[in-house]
């Protein structure tokens, strides 16, 4: 449990609550009211979310996560369900980490759920991550679930609780957190991961997902859709693979590799063969094809598919040209070889694609 330490006549509302920085074994040390070993759900019968507001964290999902659950408040609350969810927000600083907000004060806090939002900073430059590690595994001793978003999930890995569990996070960050997790069995292509004691949701926007999913297992999947309807949101999705970029970044040095990549890009359009390539480059194709995959991870063939599949969801999003001009535009005069490309990139069909991305098509959406 987690209590706020006020002086005699304090409110809990002016007052910051100083969390427990210790392990789960010290606290009953530290704050008596700990010592009837009651779980967070017998000190209060309803659920607490604590959102951790780390320095890097992504605001709008702070906020957005705490809007969701008031909507399911109001909702419950028209339905005459006597339940509702309290939501805190905590912030980090050296002095540990403390109750800032609490929609429900007045009583201890003893958070069901902890929450590591999202961060607008790439994982490596997080420096909360690590402090955050210890308070994280306290509360998880109390009983509470932790829950990573994004790379909010790099916060939670840190505790050692998703090892041999599977889990997700952003796809531009699986590969990151694969080489510093590896005992982590991770799934970038779905949207929210629950193993029970640990959740764990994708990208930046994954916060809508992981609510809607959280309320739906807190109070049923009729009051999830009654949530996301009065809000005009969609029904939690389960993967992110439509929005997965299929090329890595060029962050290698090999300039044979540089000019191969080059030369892809530029005759795109053409029949293109590791033959060709190895003629431009001065090298034997069984030697570019071993520098291209330790460079890229990719083989030629591989890189080319892909970056074909690039440039025509492109095209499918920001034109109105034909699937079968586009199929040609990248090099493919059978567009049924394109089309299985980017159904298995994308998990959609060249028409769900840019009915689901396409520029033109929200246009048209919005003057209906």
């Amino acid at each position: 449990m987690v209590t706020n330490d006020m002086h005699p006549g304090d409110d809990d509302t002016q007052h910051p609550a100083k969390a427990d920085k210790r392990g789960p074994a010290d606290a009953d040390k530290q704050h008596p009211r700990h010592a009837d070993k009651r779980g967070p759900a017998d000190a209060d019968k309803r659920p607490e979310i604590a959102i951790v507001r780390y320095r890097e964290c992504q605001l709008a999902a702070v906020y957005g996560l705490t809007d969701v659950f008031r909507v399911a408040n109001e909702q419950l609350a028209l339905l005459g369900r006597d339940e509702t969810v309290r939501v805190s927000h905590w912030e980090w600083s050296e002095d540990g980490v403390q109750c800032v907000f609490d929609s429900h004060p007045g009583r201890p806090n003893a958070p069901t759920h902890v929450v590591f939002p999202p961060s607008l900073v790439p994982p490596q430059g997080m420096d909360s991550a690590h402090a955050l590690r210890d308070w994280a595994l306290a509360r998880r001793g109390d009983g509470a679930v932790l829950c990573g978003l994004c790379a909010g999930v790099f916060v939670l890995a840190e505790t050692g609780l998703l090892d041999h569990r599977s889990a997700t996070t952003h796809w531009a960050f699986a590969e990151e957190f694969a080489e510093r997790f590896p005992a982590v069995r991770l799934d970038a292509r779905r949207m929210v991961v629950d193993e029970g004691e640990v959740i764990t949701a994708a990208g930046i926007m994954a916060w809508l997902d992981f609510g809607l999913s959280l309320v739906e297992s807190m109070f049923g999947p009729s009051m999830m859709i009654r949530t996301s309807r009065f809000m005009l949101a969609d029904a939690p999705r389960t993967d992110q693979l439509p929005y997965m970029g299929t090329l890595p970044s060029t962050t290698h040095q090999d300039e044979i590799v540089l000019l191969a990549e080059e030369t892809i890009d530029r005759e795109l359009g053409s029949a293109m063969t590791l033959g060709r390539l190895a003629a431009v480059t001065a090298t034997h194709p069984r030697t570019l094809q071993r520098r291209f995959k330790a460079a890229t991870g990719k083989t030629v063939t591989q890189y080319v598919q892909q970056l074909r599949v690039e440039r025509a969801n492109h095209a499918l999003a920001t034109t109105d040209d034909t699937f079968e001009s586009i199929s040609r535009s990248v090099g493919y005069d059978d567009p049924t070889t394109l089309r299985r490309l980017i159904l298995r990139e994308t998990g959609l069909t060249p028409t769900g694609y840019r009915q689901k991305f396409g520029a033109k098509s929200l246009v048209r959406g919005r003057r209906n």
